[in-house]
């Protein structure tokens, strides 16, 4: 594990079986799990804790101080969770006083150049495709893809399932299963069919789906009617009540604007 050109605090709380190449450098409040490889010229700040069989690629900076001119100095923490990979130079920034911690969840791929900031929490099975950018405060939740240099604003919230357009500007909540289109404002370009199926959603289960979306954005309601509308008219289910959920707890607002499906 020790290489003799890496740097290793003592302190560092490291497996056994965890293999550091030459040029890394560990900070001392730090802790990483069984399986996992640092790769050369990575850097492992103070309050990381990186599970077990994660890839931290060359270049990469892994809890580094936040952003942030409220930052003071408070100790607070990045969590990677088990058999995650973060690719050349990506930056995860720990949390501020405002949670004390930034998450990233089981079996993410953060590629290259990415960037997750202070006290952000990123659900499991989430892929991060090269130079997508979340800024601080953000919630995206499991199964979701970010394409290519996409850009989430702050305390924005990212559904289950969402495919997100590479380049796309997110600055409104994107409700679960659906996709994006690019620019800005960002808009919605339909169900996000493929991905669905590859998880295991029947068609059935996808149309219906579908025809929730279609009450949200094709039926010329305000958002607040079409919740209504889908509440009283519109099966029960699991997904209807996620979608709901979703809608009723923005702070902020849903993205609105419709490219065709």
């Amino acid at each position: 594990m020790n290489q003799p050109l890496a740097y290793i605090h003592p302190n560092a709380r490291i497996a056994e079986d965890v293999v550091i190449e030459p040029f890394a450098w560990i900070g001392e409040d730090v802790e990483i799990g069984s399986g996992t490889w640092i790769g050369p010229n990575a850097t492992i700040m103070d309050g990381a804790r990186i599970g077990k069989n994660c890839k931290i690629f060359p270049g990469a900076v892994i809890s580094a101080i936040p952003q942030d001119l409220k930052y003071r100095g408070e100790t607070t923490y990045c969590y990677i969770g088990d058999g995650t990979t973060i690719r050349e130079s990506a930056a995860i920034n720990k949390g501020t006083a405002a949670s004390g911690k930034t998450v990233v969840g089981k079996n993410c791929l953060l590629m290259a150049f990415t960037h997750v900031a202070h006290d952000c929490v990123v659900g499991d099975n989430v892929i991060m495709a090269n130079a997508a950018t979340l800024a601080g405060h953000i919630i995206v939740e499991d199964w979701a893809i970010l394409g290519g240099l996409a850009a989430v604003s702050q305390f924005c919230r990212i559904g289950a399932h969402v495919m997100i357009s590479g380049g796309a500007m997110i600055n409104k909540d994107i409700p679960p299963f659906v996709k994006t289109g690019t620019g800005y404002p960002v808009s919605y370009a339909g169900v996000n069919y493929i991905g669905l199926g590859r998880r295991g959603f029947s068609k059935e289960r996808i149309n219906a789906i579908q025809d929730i979306y279609r009450v949200i954005y094709s039926a010329g309601m305000n958002v607040t009617q079409a919740v209504q509308h889908i509440k009283a008219n519109l099966p029960a289910s699991e997904d209807l009540d996620r979608i709901v959920a979703f809608i009723e707890q923005s702070r902020i607002g849903i993205m609105k604007n419709t490219v065709g499906e």
